[in-house]
């Protein structure tokens, strides 16, 4: 695993690029053809992360009930996301892969809710989801080099 987590490591610093090269305005446009901004597709793997491992393991998950509610599979942005909005987002790109990667050496996903993915891929396990998030990471970082060219 320590490998998966060294992958997932190095997606979240290509995410966190984005708010160190971009404006709070280029992060939330739209361009045309696109239904979501950058900060949406941040957004939405830091909630995908914690629904996937934290919320089928039956465990407590480090977002907000209303920040799944704005991120999850099947949104798109209805508004603007503010400054101190972004900061969160920023903060729990690190922070929800560090502590996940505690919770996994201290062995706390032992349940876990098979769940079929939109890819057709059912996951099985806290480990298995891990493994997929770094694919899914990498398919929304594919979205964002294509976003970045219009904004």
């Amino acid at each position: 695993m320590k490998d998966t987590f060294e992958v997932n490591s190095t997606s979240r610093k290509m995410l966190n690029a984005y708010f160190e090269n971009y404006t709070l305005e280029q992060l939330n446009k739209i361009p045309e053809g696109f239904d979501n901004n950058l900060i949406w597709n941040i957004g939405h793997v830091v909630v995908t992360q914690q629904v996937l491992v934290y919320k089928l393991s039956g465990l407590p998950m480090m977002v907000s009930d209303e920040m799944v509610e704005k991120y999850r599979k099947g949104t798109k942005p209805e508004q603007d996301v503010t400054q101190e909005e972004a900061d969160e987002i920023k903060e729990l790109l690190f922070d929800t892969l560090h502590k996940l990667e505690v919770d996994y050496n201290n062995g706390i996903f032992v349940n876990y809710q098979e769940y079929p993915t939109s890819t057709g891929y059912i996951l099985k396990s806290a480990v298995g989801a891990i493994e997929f998030n770094n694919f899914h990471e990498g398919l929304h970082i594919g979205i964002m080099m294509s976003i970045r060219k219009f904004v």
